[in-house]
Protein backbone atom coordinates (compact mmCIF):
# COMPACT_ATOMS: atom_id res chain seq x y z
CA UNK A 1 0.00 0.00 0.00
CA UNK A 2 0.92 3.35 -0.81
CA UNK A 3 0.10 6.82 1.19
CA UNK A 4 -1.64 8.20 -1.67
CA UNK A 5 -4.36 5.51 -1.69
CA UNK A 6 -5.65 7.73 1.88
CA UNK A 7 -6.55 9.97 -0.65
CA UNK A 8 -10.19 11.56 -0.24
CA UNK A 9 -12.58 14.20 -2.11
CA UNK A 10 -12.49 17.25 0.09
CA UNK A 11 -14.04 19.76 -1.66
CA UNK A 12 -14.37 21.35 -5.31
CA UNK A 13 -14.43 25.69 -5.80
CA UNK A 14 -14.45 27.57 -8.70
CA UNK A 15 -11.34 30.07 -7.69
CA UNK A 16 -8.94 30.70 -4.94
CA UNK A 17 -11.54 33.34 -3.15
CA UNK A 18 -13.66 29.93 -2.09
CA UNK A 19 -10.92 28.08 -0.92
CA UNK A 20 -10.56 27.96 2.70
CA UNK A 21 -7.84 26.01 4.57
CA UNK A 22 -4.22 27.91 3.22
CA UNK A 23 -1.94 25.91 5.37
CA UNK A 24 -0.44 22.60 5.39
CA UNK A 25 1.00 21.35 1.92
CA UNK A 26 -0.38 21.16 -0.98
CA UNK A 27 1.06 19.89 -4.72
CA UNK A 28 -1.62 20.72 -7.91
CA UNK A 29 -2.07 18.96 -11.38
CA UNK A 30 -2.22 20.62 -14.16
CA UNK A 31 -2.35 19.97 -17.90
CA UNK A 32 -4.05 20.29 -21.03
CA UNK A 33 -7.77 19.07 -21.14
CA UNK A 34 -6.56 15.61 -22.56
CA UNK A 35 -3.45 14.97 -21.41
CA UNK A 36 -4.79 12.18 -18.60
CA UNK A 37 -5.16 14.25 -15.86
CA UNK A 38 -7.65 12.75 -13.86
CA UNK A 39 -6.20 9.37 -15.03
CA UNK A 40 -2.64 9.97 -13.61
CA UNK A 41 -4.50 10.84 -10.28
CA UNK A 42 -6.34 7.86 -9.72
CA UNK A 43 -3.47 5.61 -10.90
CA UNK A 44 -1.50 7.83 -8.11
CA UNK A 45 -4.00 6.98 -5.71
CA UNK A 46 -4.67 3.61 -6.89
CA UNK A 47 -8.51 4.69 -7.20
CA UNK A 48 -10.81 4.20 -10.05
CA UNK A 49 -13.01 7.36 -9.91
CA UNK A 50 -11.31 9.46 -7.24
CA UNK A 51 -10.73 11.98 -10.06
CA UNK A 52 -13.29 11.80 -12.70
CA UNK A 53 -12.28 10.97 -16.37
CA UNK A 54 -14.53 11.86 -18.80
CA UNK A 55 -14.58 11.02 -22.67
CA UNK A 56 -15.35 15.17 -23.27
CA UNK A 57 -12.11 16.70 -21.98
CA UNK A 58 -12.24 20.13 -20.25
CA UNK A 59 -14.89 18.50 -18.06
CA UNK A 60 -12.78 19.98 -15.12
CA UNK A 61 -14.12 23.36 -14.51
CA UNK A 62 -13.51 23.61 -10.79
CA UNK A 63 -10.93 23.54 -8.64
CA UNK A 64 -10.93 20.03 -6.95
CA UNK A 65 -9.36 19.08 -3.28
CA UNK A 66 -8.49 15.71 -2.34
CA UNK A 67 -6.81 15.49 0.74
CA UNK A 68 -4.24 12.92 2.06
CA UNK A 69 -4.04 13.96 5.57
CA UNK A 70 -5.14 16.86 7.88
CA UNK A 71 -1.80 19.10 6.46
CA UNK A 72 -1.22 17.42 2.71
CA UNK A 73 -3.69 17.59 -0.06
CA UNK A 74 -3.66 16.80 -3.89
CA UNK A 75 -5.80 19.53 -5.58
CA UNK A 76 -7.31 18.65 -9.31
CA UNK A 77 -6.85 22.45 -10.89
CA UNK A 78 -9.15 22.77 -14.19
CA UNK A 79 -7.91 21.35 -17.34
CA UNK A 80 -7.11 23.99 -19.87
CA UNK A 81 -6.76 24.63 -24.35
CA UNK A 82 -9.72 22.63 -25.29
CA UNK A 83 -10.85 24.08 -28.82
CA UNK A 84 -14.80 23.52 -27.66
CA UNK A 85 -14.75 25.61 -24.53
CA UNK A 86 -16.53 29.26 -24.97
CA UNK A 87 -13.27 31.94 -24.89
CA UNK A 88 -15.17 33.97 -21.91
CA UNK A 89 -14.76 30.51 -19.74
CA UNK A 90 -11.29 29.57 -20.89
CA UNK A 91 -10.18 33.12 -19.86
CA UNK A 92 -12.19 32.60 -16.45
CA UNK A 93 -10.20 29.07 -16.06
CA UNK A 94 -7.09 30.97 -17.02
CA UNK A 95 -7.54 33.77 -14.85
CA UNK A 96 -8.13 31.09 -11.76
CA UNK A 97 -5.12 29.12 -12.24
CA UNK A 98 -2.71 31.88 -12.81
CA UNK A 99 -4.19 33.31 -9.57
CA UNK A 100 -3.84 30.14 -7.71
CA UNK A 101 -0.71 29.38 -8.53
CA UNK A 102 0.64 33.12 -7.16
CA UNK A 103 -1.23 33.11 -4.28
CA UNK A 104 -1.58 30.39 -2.73
CA UNK A 105 0.88 30.25 0.13
CA UNK A 106 0.11 26.31 1.20
CA UNK A 107 1.03 25.64 -2.43
CA UNK A 108 4.99 23.78 -2.48
CA UNK A 109 4.71 22.29 -5.95
CA UNK A 110 2.82 21.96 -9.68
CA UNK A 111 2.46 18.55 -11.55
CA UNK A 112 1.98 19.67 -15.13
CA UNK A 113 0.95 17.39 -17.43
CA UNK A 114 1.49 17.15 -21.47
CA UNK A 115 1.26 14.17 -23.61
CA UNK A 116 4.43 13.12 -24.74
CA UNK A 117 3.99 13.42 -27.92
CA UNK A 118 2.51 17.19 -27.83
CA UNK A 119 5.31 18.64 -25.57
CA UNK A 120 5.14 22.63 -24.09
CA UNK A 121 2.56 23.81 -26.36
CA UNK A 122 2.31 27.52 -25.51
CA UNK A 123 -0.25 27.23 -22.49
CA UNK A 124 1.89 24.34 -20.60
CA UNK A 125 4.66 27.29 -21.37
CA UNK A 126 3.08 29.98 -19.40
CA UNK A 127 2.20 27.53 -16.61
CA UNK A 128 5.92 26.63 -16.21
CA UNK A 129 6.59 30.39 -16.45
CA UNK A 130 3.83 31.36 -14.04
CA UNK A 131 5.37 28.43 -11.73
CA UNK A 132 8.75 29.48 -12.08
CA UNK A 133 7.87 33.00 -11.17
CA UNK A 134 6.12 32.19 -7.89
CA UNK A 135 9.50 30.10 -6.82
CA UNK A 136 7.68 26.89 -7.14
CA UNK A 137 9.10 23.27 -8.27
CA UNK A 138 7.62 21.56 -11.14
CA UNK A 139 7.09 18.62 -12.29
CA UNK A 140 6.78 18.44 -16.31
CA UNK A 141 4.94 14.62 -16.40
CA UNK A 142 5.30 13.35 -20.06
CA UNK A 143 1.77 11.47 -20.22
CA UNK A 144 0.82 8.48 -22.32
CA UNK A 145 4.66 7.14 -22.38
CA UNK A 146 3.27 3.89 -23.41
CA UNK A 147 2.31 5.32 -26.97
CA UNK A 148 5.87 5.38 -27.69
CA UNK A 149 8.10 2.68 -28.08
CA UNK A 150 11.75 3.13 -25.46
CA UNK A 151 13.87 4.49 -28.36
CA UNK A 152 11.48 6.87 -29.01
CA UNK A 153 10.44 7.85 -25.83
CA UNK A 154 13.79 8.39 -24.02
CA UNK A 155 14.72 10.51 -27.13
CA UNK A 156 11.49 12.89 -26.34
CA UNK A 157 12.46 12.55 -22.82
CA UNK A 158 16.00 14.15 -23.62
CA UNK A 159 14.57 16.63 -25.90
CA UNK A 160 11.80 18.06 -23.62
CA UNK A 161 14.89 18.26 -20.36
CA UNK A 162 17.02 20.43 -22.94
CA UNK A 163 13.60 22.30 -23.57
CA UNK A 164 13.05 22.53 -19.82
CA UNK A 165 16.45 24.52 -19.05
CA UNK A 166 14.93 27.22 -21.25
CA UNK A 167 12.57 27.94 -17.96
CA UNK A 168 15.77 28.93 -15.65
CA UNK A 169 13.94 27.20 -12.89
CA UNK A 170 13.62 24.52 -10.72
CA UNK A 171 12.03 21.75 -13.48
CA UNK A 172 12.43 18.05 -13.60
CA UNK A 173 11.35 15.98 -16.29
CA UNK A 174 9.88 12.08 -16.16
CA UNK A 175 7.20 9.82 -18.39
CA UNK A 176 4.65 8.00 -17.32
CA UNK A 177 1.79 6.32 -18.12
CA UNK A 178 -1.10 5.72 -16.26
CA UNK A 179 -2.04 2.62 -18.17
CA UNK A 180 0.71 0.37 -18.05
CA UNK A 181 1.84 2.50 -14.42
CA UNK A 182 5.44 3.46 -16.24
CA UNK A 183 7.23 6.05 -13.87
CA UNK A 184 4.80 5.96 -11.23
CA UNK A 185 7.65 5.06 -8.92
CA UNK A 186 9.54 8.55 -10.29
CA UNK A 187 6.05 10.84 -9.66
CA UNK A 188 5.47 8.98 -5.77
CA UNK A 189 9.11 10.25 -4.84
CA UNK A 190 8.69 13.51 -6.30
CA UNK A 191 5.88 13.95 -4.56
CA UNK A 192 7.14 12.80 -1.54
CA UNK A 193 9.85 15.00 -1.57
CA UNK A 194 7.26 18.09 -1.95
CA UNK A 195 5.36 16.43 0.66
CA UNK A 196 8.25 15.88 3.45
CA UNK A 197 7.32 12.40 3.65
CA UNK A 198 9.91 10.26 5.20
CA UNK A 199 10.85 6.87 4.03
CA UNK A 200 8.53 4.94 6.56
CA UNK A 201 5.67 6.42 5.35
CA UNK A 202 5.71 5.41 1.58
Amino acid sequence: MTYYTKAKFLTSAPDIRHLKMDEGIEVAFAGRSNAGKSSALNTLTRQKNLARTSKTPGRTQLINIFELDEQRRLVDLPGYGYAQVPVAMKQKWQRSLGEYLQKRKSLKGLVVLMDIRHPFKDLDQDLVHWAVDAGLPVLALLTKSDKLKSGKRKEQLMMVEEAALAFCGDVTVKTFSSLSRQGLGDLESVLNQWFKLGESED
